[in-house]
């Protein structure tokens, strides 16, 4: 049921207003991404209606279909948030806002070819494997500053900075010290000549933390739109 999407985004706005307030931070420099994997499409219309434009799915055929289907709401704004196959890059190249999971300069590559003139170039993140954890997509630390200034170089997109998915933890000390491996991470490409401006992290568990540490993107589903229906495969 989406009838609370009202409730729902101004809860979680009053979470990132706070936890920027903490940090020292404004508020505005925290964007939300409304993360509606798996959720059907009319799911996301009230959302929309309630003012949130930026949604994010993990899933290409998933995607594909809700481009589709919501061709209609002018301005919406989509993040392709999931890893992504070198067969499937380009109905994500041709219709996505955002890019957050480039963990291959093959994938960038072929989202560089296959983008089209005449879009605005499309923002790319790299993700990190920021907890070592086997599970997790992503480069280490060390191979994203080579990664990243090939992807920088790539025409037909913009790097903008960096993504992770942190430890599943409730130890908030692993939290902050992965946080701060990005953050710092972030500085140092930047040191490099990079102009980045992201930093992709933080979820309905765990944003407070992650706006801590300097996240300009939250990436919230569960809070939002609920307990997730059964995983799919597209």
């Amino acid at each position: 049921m989406t009838d609370h999407a009202p409730q729902a985004l101004a809860a979680i706005h009053q979470r990132i207003e706070n936890a920027a307030r903490q940090s020292g931070r404004a508020s505005t420099s925290v964007k939300l991404l409304a993360v509606s994997k798996t959720f059907p499409a009319d799911d996301i219309r009230p959302f929309y209606a309630a003012g949130q434009r930026a949604f994010g799915e993990n899933y290409v055929q998933e995607f594909a279909g809700k481009v589709e289907a919501l061709a209609d709401l002018t301005g919406i704004e989509w993040h392709f948030i999931g890893p992504l196959q070198r067969n499937k890059t380009r109905i994500v190249a041709e219709h996505a806002h955002w890019v957050h999971a480039i963990d291959r300069l093959l994938i960038a590559e072929r989202l560089s070819q296959q983008r089209p003139a005449d879009l605005p170039q499309l923002n790319v993140c790299i993700q990190v494997n920021v907890s070592g954890e086997d599970s997790k997509s992503g480069v280490s630390p060390a191979e994203a500053p080579a990664l990243a200034q090939a992807v920088a170089a790539l025409p037909g997109l913009t790097l903008r900075g960096l993504m992770c998915i942190p430890e599943p933890t409730p130890d908030l000390a692993v939290l902050a010290g992965q946080f701060e491996q990005m953050q710092a991470l972030l500085l140092h490409l930047n040191s490099q000549g990079l102009m980045l401006d992201t930093l992709s992290m933080g979820m309905s568990a765990d944003l407070e933390q992650a706006v801590a540490h300097g996240a300009t993107l939250v990436r919230i589903g569960t809070a939002l739109f609920g307990a997730r229906p059964a995983k799919t495969t597209a």
